[in-house]
C-alpha cells in the first residue's frame, strides 16, 4: 500500500493529524491496538483548562479554543476549584495566579462542593473557564473527517520494521507493507521506541504513569455540577464522571512505555489526601486505572520535522494535554508538513520545534 502520510499511532494526536492532513493527500494511520484511543487517549480526564501547563501548551491549548467552541456538544462546563490548607498558603497564591482562579469563601465552596472539611480547608479558589470534554465526540469527530477524504485506518497493526527508501519510508505494520513519502510519529509512549527503529536519534521521551480511581458519589450527593477539584501542589485531583467521582493522586512515576495499570499503595495515598480535605470517606471503588502521560526533556509538546531526517515527523510529548491542545497541535504539523504558514505566532512554533533539542 502507498500513501504520502503515514501516521503511528491511533490516540489523539495521531487522528487529529490525520484529519488535517487528509484533504493534502493519501493519508494511512496504523495502531498496534484494536481500537482507537486505546492507552493515554483513553484514559485522560478529560478537561479543557487552557490555562493549565508550561506557556507552550498554553499557547495550543489557547489556540484550540475556537475549535471547541465551534464543535457542537463537545464542550461542558465545569469549572475549577482550587483547595489547600492553611500551611499551603504561598504555594496556594502562586498557583491561582497561574491558573487564573479567584479566591473565595469556604462557605462559598462548601456551596459547590458540600463535603468539604472545614478543618481542613483553609484556602479556595475558582474559576468557570474549565469544560468537560466530550473525548470520543471528539476523536470520533476527527476521524469522520479524516475517512471523508480518503483516510485509511490499520486498527490491530503493530509496527514491526521501519526502513528508509528512496522517496520516504517502507513500514511493516500488521504484516503489511506500507510505503510513504512522510513518516508522522504520533505513537505516545512510544515515540523514541518508533525513532529508534526508523533509524533516527531518539530525543529522551519519558512516559509516567498516573492512576485513577472511580468511586461512588460521596454521600449519595449529586456530583453533576460539581466543579474539577485540585488539592493544592496538584496532590490530588477529582471530577464528576457519570454519577460516580473520579479521584487521582496525581501521580507521575516515570515507567517504560506499556499498557500501564495502577498502583494500590499509590492509589491508596491519593485517595488519602483527597479524604483529608472531605468528610464523607471512601468505602469502596467502583473501578481504578492507570495511563502514562509522556513528556519530552523540557516537558512541552514537540511538533515538526527531525532535524537530521526531514521526512520523519514528530508529533509527541503530550503529557496530559492531548485533548486540551489537539485542535491547535494538528493544525500546526499538518502546516508545517505541507508549507502553510502556521497560524501560531512564530515564537510557538519555533518553542514546539524538535531543533530545540540539537547543540
Amino acid at each position: 500500500m502507498d500513501a504520502d502520510f503515514l501516521i503511528i499511532g491511533g490516540g489523539i494526536a495521531g487522528v487529529s493529524a490525520s484529519a488535517r492532513l487528509a484533504p493534502h493527500g493519501k493519508v494511512v494511520l496504523v495502531e498496534a491496538e484494536k481500537a482507537l484511543a486505546h492507552h493515554a487517549s483513553g484514559r485522560s480526564a478529560a478537561l479543557y483548562e487552557p490555562r493549565y501547563g508550561l506557556p507552550p501548551v498554553v499557547g495550543l491549548s489557547m489556540a484550540s479554543g475556537d475549535y471547541f467552541r465551534a464543535a457542537k456538544d463537545v464542550l461542558s462546563p465545569r469549572g475549577l476549584l482550587v483547595l489547600g490548607r492553611a500551611d499551603q498558603a504561598d504555594q496556594f497564591a502562586l498557583e491561582a495566579g497561574d491558573l487564573g482562579v479567584e479566591r473565595i469563601s469556604l462557605a462559598q465552596a462548601q456551596a459547590m462542593v458540600p463535603i468539604l472539611n472545614p478543618d481542613k480547608v483553609a484556602l479556595a479558589a475558582w474559576a468557570e473557564h474549565a469544560w468537560d470534554i466530550d473525548t470520543d465526540l471528539l476523536l470520533q469527530g476527527f476521524a469522520k473527517t479524516a475517512r471523508a477524504h480518503g483516510a485509511v485506518y490499520h486498527l490491530g497493526a503493530q509496527v514491526t520494521a521501519i526502513a528508509k527508501i528512496a522517496g520516504g519510508w517502507r513500514v511493516t505494520a500488521g504484516g503489511q507493507d506500507i510505503t510513504a513519502r512522510l513518516l508522522i510519529n504520533a505513537a505516545g509512549a512510544w515515540v523514541d521506541e518508533v525513532a529508534k527503529l526508523a533509524g533516527v536519534a531518539p530525543l529522551g521521551f519519558q512516559p509516567n504513569r498516573r492512576s485513577m480511581a472511580r468511586i461512588p458519589a460521596p454521600g449519595g450527593h449529586d456530583v453533576s455540577k460539581w466543579p474539577m477539584i485540585f488539592g493544592c501542589g496538584e496532590t490530588w485531583y477529582a471530577k464528576p464522571d457519570a454519577g460516580a467521582l473520579i479521584v487521582s493522586p496525581a501521580e507521575e512515576h516515570p515507567m517504560p512505555p506499556h499498557d500501564a495499570w495502577p498502583d494500590d499503595m499509590v492509589l491508596a495515598e491519593g485517595l488519602a489526601r483527597y479524604e483529608e480535605m472531605v468528610t464523607e470517606p471512601v468505602t469502596r471503588l467502583i473501578t481504578s486505572w492507570a495511563g502514562l502521560r509522556t513528556f519530552s526533556p523540557d516537558r512541552s509538546l514537540v511538533i515538526g520535522r527531525d532535524v537530521t531526517t526531514p521526512d520523519f515527523v514528530w508529533l509527541a510529548g503530550q503529557g496530559g494535554y492531548g485533548f486540551q491542545t489537539s485542535p491547535a497541535a494538528s493544525q500546526l504539523v499538518a502546516d508545517l508538513i505541507t508549507g502553510a504558514a502556521p497560524s501560531l505566532e512564530a515564537g510557538l512554533v519555533v518553542d514546539l520545534s524538535p531543533r530545540r533539542f540539537t547543540a
